[in-house]
């Protein structure tokens, strides 16, 4: 019996310091786990704190550039110089890509009220070609200022006259009726024949 009672007594001291140790492991474990799970947290909070502003910055650059628009000045305009062979070309087709290149639409800087065009000449002007019965309908007017000084001219008669006029006319209808559309118009340069004295400004050639 006493060998029995000793026996069992061992066995409850040796349960007692085991579950003494794991309840030390268990004190040591817990508050490294509690400390990792902080960890993990802080680090998680960062990285979205991180990715909240790099969506805000994004956002306010992407509003930024579709607000902004670049106007042209003066100084952006290189002023290129063209040139176009009128030799059988229609006379409004014509005067639309000359207006066009005039105003600077080509350009990506255009600015309405900036001059960002090029300069145009445009040879054989005396060649151009009118569609349908304009040559004889057409019609051209001025007027002297007195009483009955209504002068009319046909286009046929004043493509034979003066064909540079014929162009003029046309371009300027379709430039703006103020001091930038006069501007515009003075680099408008058209001649009758093949010559012309602005080699040296090498102009590029254009084609319809």
């Amino acid at each position: 019996m006493c060998i029995n009672s000793l026996q069992t007594n061992l066995y409850d001291l040796l349960s007692q310091g085991k579950n003494k140790e794991i309840q030390d492991r268990e004190v040591i474990l817990f508050p490294n786990a509690f400390a990792l799970i902080k960890i993990i947290v802080f680090f998680l909070t960062l990285i979205n704190k991180i990715f909240i502003k790099i969506l805000f910055i994004y956002k306010q650059e992407c509003i930024s550039v579709k607000k902004y628009t670049y106007s042209a000045k003066q100084s952006d305009n290189r002023n290129k110089w063209c040139i176009i062979n009128a030799n059988g070309a229609v006379l409004g087709r014509l005067a639309t890509l000359i207006a066009s290149r005039l105003r600077g639409k080509h350009n990506p800087l255009f600015t309405p009220h900036v001059d960002v065009g090029d300069s145009v000449v445009v040879i054989n002007a005396d060649k151009i070609a009118l569609t349908g019965k304009k040559l004889e309908k057409k019609c051209y007017y001025r007027h002297s200022g007195y009483m009955g000084g209504l002068k009319t001219i046909t286009a046929r008669k004043l493509l034979e006259k003066r064909p540079e006029d014929l162009l003029r006319f046309a371009v300027k209808g379709m430039l703006p009726k103020n001091r930038l559309g006069n501007k515009l118009f003075n680099k408008l340069k058209v001649y009758a024949g093949e010559k012309h004295p602005h080699e040296a400004q090498q102009p590029e050639i254009l084609t319809l």
